[in-house]
């Protein structure tokens, strides 16, 4: 049976804080996974990476209102931090994890900040040396937006889209293609990854193979799919009717696919809450890159230090090309391995003529608020940065509220003062106490129907 943190857990634990400096970012992720018993020859995080992902909340604003909705019932109703403070965090993030690092640009709806800042961000961030993604539901992500972003150094983009996000006259995950095409055309032919996100719940999950059809025969533009399975947090009033788990979202994704994908060659952090499937598509036909997982595991070790450069596909190739050429017996062994899937895909290869095209898939089981498991926050690979550090996104989820209702320090040349995330205002004196009084304007999520009884109040004291 297994042991869920207790409110007073919860209430205890805190973000992560660089207590050794003079131990490396993936040494402290390896000691993370070791300690949480996470350590296999398939786990990259400590390996090859120090952190999976670090999300970044630039905003809590949002145009859309999902069932499934992970932020606080506050969050609408909370000003954007201050420009400072998002670098401040950006900093913070390289001083835990490095160069390299993924950060993701969210929210709330990231588009909704002022596009100078928004492009600001972005910039620091690659003068950071880390990349940038961009987390979004599409709308706001105008074609002339997505090129001043790529211009700016953005690396991917993961469009939002599924039927949870309640839009307008789309009664069915299918008909959401019709949105799906019109933001892959927004990307096509810029030097952008383009993943898609989707929300799996009771409404959606018999529509996953064909969804995932759907994404093969576009694997010309999209480059991952990734599929969280809807939980019991935030402010969504979607909840579980059905027990979904990870088992029957691989399956879904093979038949969609057609093939039989090796789920456990490769993952980061703990396997309960990640799988990584990874397939070559031929002449649209799937074929399996991860069948022979003792020779991934062996690779992902092996190129740790090496270089890919997701924009431009062909210099992560040679990239990867420099490398086995300098370690002969991994070359004779990815020889091995092409020949063996070459002589498979015979036909189709003949009949693709060299286009042969890559489709990754990612899926996603976070935790509900109230069945969060110690062991898997320890290892965690999915991060949210807060105000003091990062945290682990599922405990963040837990107790947003706490991070949100923050003053920020902002300096003003010589002088110290306060931002109200309230108000949005400057002043001089750090406020005791601040309360979120929500609206019609500002309601979300169990928050609406809460209207009816009275408008909520949520406090924070310091």
């Amino acid at each position: 049976m297994t042991d869920f943190l207790t409110t007073e857990q919860i209430k205890a634990r805190h973000p992560e804080r660089v207590t050794d400096s003079a131990m490396d970012a993936r040494a402290r992720a390896r000691q993370r996974v070791e300690a949480a018993g996470q350590s296999a020859p398939w786990q990259a995080l400590g390996r090859r990476f120090a952190i999976g992902c670090v999300a970044l909340e630039i905003t809590q604003r949002c145009n859309l209102d999902c069932t499934y909705c992970y932020l606080s019932e506050t969050s609408e109703a909370l000003r954007d931090i201050p420009l400072a403070e998002v670098f401040r965090r950006i900093d913070l993030i390289h001083q835990h994890y490095g160069d390299g690092t993924d950060i993701q640009v969210t929210g709330g709806e990231p588009t909704l900040r002022a596009r100078a800042e928004l492009l600001a961000i972005v910039r620091y961030i690659v003068t950071k040396r880390m990349r940038a993604t961009l987390l979004t539901n599409g709308i706001r992500a105008t074609r002339g937006l997505l090129v001043e972003l790529v211009e700016a150094g953005l690396t991917d983009v993961a469009f939002h889209v599924d039927l949870t996000q309640q839009r307008p006259h789309f009664t069915s995950e299918i008909a959401l293609n019709q949105v799906r095409k019109e933001y892959l055309e927004r990307a096509r032919g810029l030097p952008l990854s383009v993943f898609f996100n989707t929300t799996i719940c009771e409404e959606n999950r018999l529509e996953l193979p064909s969804l995932v059809q759907f994404f093969k025969q576009h694997c010309d533009t999209v480059r991952m799919c990734s599929f969280q399975i809807g939980a019991n947090t935030g402010r969504g009033i979607g909840r579980v009717q059905r027990a979904l788990l990870p088992h029957d979202i691989l399956r879904a994704i093979e038949t969609g696919m057609g093939a039989q994908l090796n789920f456990d060659a490769a993952g980061t952090g703990p396997r309960a809450c990640n799988r990584y499937g990874f397939a070559l598509v031929i002449n649209g036909n799937a074929y399996d890159l991860f069948e022979d997982g003792e020779f991934v595991q062996r690779m992902l070790a092996e190129t740790a230090d090496v270089y890919f450069d997701r924009r431009h596909w062909r210099r992560a190739v040679w990239a990867m090309l420099q490398f086995l050429f300098t370690h002969p017996r991994l070359l004779g062994r990815a020889l091995k391995c092409a020949g063996k899937l070459a002589w498979r895909a015979k036909v189709d290869l003949l009949a693709a003529r060299g286009r042969i095209r890559k489709l990754s898939f990612f899926v996603h089981h976070f935790m509900a608020t109230d069945a969060l498991e110690a062991s898997r926050i320890d290892a965690c690979s999915f991060m949210v940065m807060t105000p003091d550090g990062p945290l682990s996104m599922c405990l963040h989820n837990a107790k947003r509220d706490d991070y949100l209702l923050v003053p920020a320090q902002v300096r003003q040349g010589d002088t110290l003062k306060f931002w109200d995330p309230i108000s949005g205002r400057l002043q001089a004196r750090l406020p005791s106490k601040l309360e979120v009084k929500l609206t019609r304007k500002t309601a979300r999520g169990g928050a609406k129907a809460a209207l009816n009884h009275g408008p909520p109040s949520i406090h924070a004291e310091r």
